[in-house]
């Protein structure tokens, strides 16, 4: 037996008791402790009877996923589950929390399972790129049938315990504590003598399974279209599919190698890299795990424009009442409206209830006049991108908003520091960037100040979070973080774009890498903010200054450098803009050329890891990870290549040096020369994950 596994005599039901906090995963200890333990208790005749429950908040979560990243040695689940299958005593697995992946198929090997009432049960394994590897594709089928079971994997969403119960995963929903509900059930089991048939050996809901094969097929294939090419939901549909056709233990055997072979792909090695700079990034440096967080139980948002309105809707969305205050009754009324259209099509499209939509409108009050935020324990300003508005407003703020309220900015680029020193608490001001359209988008980049106190950092991180958000904090610099990346990529679209390229073959070869190309995203975003910023620097960027001065401000006007007909978000290439680009060309006697995809996808992707090497030297990002979640949640990036620095170590450090040297030479421009830190690290055969 291991520590962490224990065996409690409640009179004859031996209770296999799992406490290994914080969330008892399924670690090599467990696996073995849980094998030990079930032979102890078979080979006692003072057992009748066993009982699977856990410590804690929560059941067995899943697996430990750190043992991915080397040889999975000790215990396996199947060999823990043939221990259950096979025992003629009565093995019953009592949930609480959640059982996810592997802890879902030890509770599948148990011959009952009982869930508490709140109690979440899923196959996550396809959101790190992998399929389960514990059985999980061939019980599930045989516990909800292969139809609902395939949806459920290759989705990676949990079900709660009514739907459980009525797709016969689990016999009963209990309340209370978990093992005295697992041994009163193990009593009932004893005393109504009911027969152990374990998930295996069931095959009453794949008897149906030929006449709903069509189904089956159709089902997955839409499943695996909502994944957009990735490869472990094509590799989670085929090995459900076994279920039909492939005796159980052939198909466990499929199974397991089909997961070792996944485990060891890049898609999978990509996604766990996220899922592990998720949970380092709520680890905020500076700050005391133990800080206290400040009271918000009113926010306020100032402009009911795109991201006012936007920001507005994330709060509502969570169930948070928010003011939104507008300069005059009628940009209040326009904002509104457009909140109300987008809840009304939600609701269309079926994304929600139209009960929904009306109670979370109703979180939204309208109000006219800065002095409407007096009482706000938050306010956060999105109104126009100039330095000039963004201080008057912060003054005014100050004037009127109680003691102890958080002051955020929305910028994108502008110094947080500067709008702060416009007040007189500077420690109370912050950044809170959302990212177009912010009622949809993940990313919050949280700007910490010069001045920020610690525990505004903690409350706006904890806030974010509760709003669905991913905060990633950074420092002040312009752009901070993804918009300042975003710079050399979008430099390098205009460059290419004045040498010989058209926008439709930028994006085409970014869209095929797996993100929004970067003119489409401009015209998402709105051409119009860099464009203001720029004037207020002096900077210029000739194709689209040219296109905002005919208005081309992109979706919002119909026209940037595409056009959209009828309210359509679809880019549709414009003869008109080609034409501009042609003749800028040749005002700037530039000789323009060929490109291949090859080189336009270096001169998108390597400038921009090149910044964010800077960016760690400089101390902006705290960590590589941290670059890694703002463009994977706020630009698109695709997960499946774990963000910009970890494809960089990835590709090979030296190999984007080198490559940088030659587009800088290409250009003539010194900035394209590889940072420091990133000419050190390919000069020792470092990484950026390695970088302190």
């Amino acid at each position: 037996m291991t520590t962490e596994v224990t065996i409690l005599n409640h009179d004859g039901i031996a209770v296999l008791f799992v406490d290994n906090p914080p969330v008892n995963a399924l670690g090599a200890s467990v696996r073995a402790g849980l094998r030990d333990g079930m032979r102890k208790i078979l080979a006692s005749a003072e057992y009748k009877a066993v009982v699977l429950a856990c410590a804690g908040r929560t059941f067995i979560s899943g697996a430990d996923i750190r043992e991915f990243d080397r040889e999975m040695a000790g215990v396996g689940i199947n060999e823990i589950n043939s221990l259950f299958e096979k025992s003629e005593k009565p093995v019953v697995a009592a949930i609480h929390g959640v059982a996810f992946g592997g802890g879902l198929e030890v509770a599948m090997g148990c011959h009952f399972r009982i869930g508490a009432k709140d109690a979440q049960y899923g196959q996550p394994e396809v959101k790190l790129g992998l399929i389960p590897g514990g059985g999980g594709t061939q019980r599930l089928p045989r516990a909800i049938g292969p139809v609902r079971a395939v949806e459920m994997i290759i989705s990676g969403d949990p079900i709660r315990s009514g739907e459980a119960l009525e797709l016969g995963l689990i016999d009963e929903i209990f309340e209370g504590d978990p093992v005295a509900a697992g041994v009163a059930f193990a009593r009932k089991a004893l005393a109504e003598k009911r027969a152990l048939v374990p998930l295996r050996d069931n095959t009453s809901k794949l008897a149906a399974a030929p006449a709903d094969h069509a189904l089956f097929k159709d089902v997955a294939a839409k499943a695996i279209g909502r994944k957009r090419g990735l490869e472990a939901p094509m590799a989670c549909a085929e090995a459900v599919s076994w279920c039909f056709d492939v005796p159980f233990d052939e198909a466990i055997k499929r199974e397991w190698e089909l997961f070792v072979k996944l485990k060891a792909g890049a898609e999978s090695k990509a996604l766990r890299h996220i899922f592990f700079a998720e949970r380092a990034g709520s680890k905020i440096p500076g700050v005391a795990p133990d800080t206290k967080p400040r009271k918000v139980s009113s926010v306020a948002v100032l402009g009911a424009g795109t991201m006012g309105g936007g920001i507005a809707m994330s709060f509502a969305n969570a169930g948070i009442p928010v003011r939104l205050i507008e300069v005059g009754q009628e940009a209040l009324e326009r904002g509104l409206g457009v909140i109300r259209k987008n809840y009304e099509s939600a609701a269309a499209r079926g994304g929600i209830t139209s009960e929904t939509a009306d109670k979370r409108f109703g979180l939204i009050e309208g109000a006219v006049g800065i002095e409407s935020s007096a009482e706000a324990d938050l306010v956060i300003e999105a109104v126009f991108e100039t330095m000039a508005v963004k201080k008057e407003v912060f003054s005014k703020l100050d004037a009127v908003v109680k003691p102890g309220a958080i002051l955020a900015t929305n910028t994108s680029f502008l110094d947080v520091d500067a709008i702060a020193a416009t007040t007189s608490r500077p420690q109370d001001v912050i950044g809170m960037h959302f990212f177009s359209p912010a009622n949809i988008m993940k990313l919050c980049e949280i700007v910490r100040g010069d001045k920020t106190s610690p525990d505004v950092l903690a409350t706006v991180v904890s806030l974010a979070k509760s709003i669905g958000k991913t905060p990633v904090v950074v420092g002040v610099c312009h752009g901070f973080v993804g918009n300042r990346m975003l710079l050399p990529r979008i430099q390098q679209a205009s460059r290419m774009l004045l040498e010989g390229a058209l926008p439709q073959q930028v994006d085409a070869v970014a869209t095929k890498f797996g993100m929004m190309g970067p003119l489409a995203m401009g015209d998402l975003a709105g051409l119009d903010i860099g464009w203001r910023s720029r004037k207020d620097s002096g900077l210029t960027s000739p194709i689209e200054d040219a296109l905002c001065e005919r208005g081309r401000f992109g979706q919002k006007t119909g026209a940037g450098y595409y056009r959209y007909e009828n309210g359509s978000r679809s880019p549709i290439p414009d003869p008109e803009v080609d034409a501009l680009i042609v003749e800028t060309s040749r005002e700037l006697n530039i000789t323009r050329r060929t490109f291949d995809d090859g080189e336009i996808h270096q001169r998108l992707i390597y400038p921009l890891i090149n910044e964010g090497a800077r960016i760690l030297e400089e101390g902006i990002a705290s960590r590589a990870s941290d670059i890694d979640l703002v463009w994977l949640h706020g630009y698109g990036w695709p997960a499946r290549t774990g963000g910009p620095m970890f494809l960089a170590d990835q590709i090979g450090l030296t190999e984007i040096r080198n490559a940088l040297y030659a587009i800088a030479e290409a250009d003539k421009d010194e900035l394209l020369r590889p940072a420091p830190v990133l000419e050190r690290l390919a000069e020792s055969g470092g990484t950026f994950a390695s970088f302190k």
